[in-house]
């Protein structure tokens, strides 16, 4: 009998011209997230994210990618698409920590509200949003997501592996340090 395996490997590498990354290139690891905004264990994960970030500094580069799971968390994908609109005017990781900081209140009003706060062009982000100019790039990263195995929030790869240990802090340090 013959059976079938899969590797749990990134279908879709890191590349800093579509994905939001924060760290140097040359780092020698990359952690990548899968994430939902409105997803609680994601903002346990953002959370640990941060911490390892700071403890590990330029050894590692963070990319970010949405996979909302929209039938459970109806604001998953309004927030990614809010993330986006900031993302266009510059300014994705500062929406990125207010849309987890802030996830109990996922709405239109947070966004707009977040935007005037990062001093977006409010105009702009209120039309994108409602036009659903930033869709697509939602929709492409989940499905970057659905063909390199990803089948909850958080999932994270590490230097393109999956990486299925735990998503706190210590376990994503050691992950990232065994990968250095």
């Amino acid at each position: 009998m013959s059976r079938t395996t899969w590797d749990s490997v990134l279908a879709v590498p890191v590349d800093a011209q579509r994905d939001h990354v924060a760290g140097p290139e040359t780092a020698p690891v990359t952690l990548l997230e899968y994430g939902d905004y409105e997803c609680p264990f994601c903002a346990a994960a953002h959370g640990s994210v941060r911490k390892v970030r700071a403890l590990v500094g330029d050894e590692v580069r963070f990319a970010f990618r949405h996979f909302p799971l929209t039938t459970v968390h109806p604001n998953a994908e309004p927030a990614a698409e809010a993330a986006e609109a900031a993302a266009a005017q510059g300014e994705f990781w500062p929406m990125h920590d207010v849309l987890y900081a802030n996830q109990p209140l996922l709405s239109p009003r947070l966004y707009l509200a977040a935007a005037e706060d990062l001093g977006l062009d409010v105009e702009r982000f209120a039309k994108e949003l409602a036009e659903g100019v930033h869709a697509p790039k939602v929709r492409e990263d989940f499905m970057s997501g659905v063909r390199s195995g990803v089948n909850g929030t958080p999932t994270f790869y590490v230097n393109g592996a999956r990486h299925d240990g735990g998503y706190d802090a210590p376990s994503l340090l050691a992950a990232v340090r065994a990968a250095v």
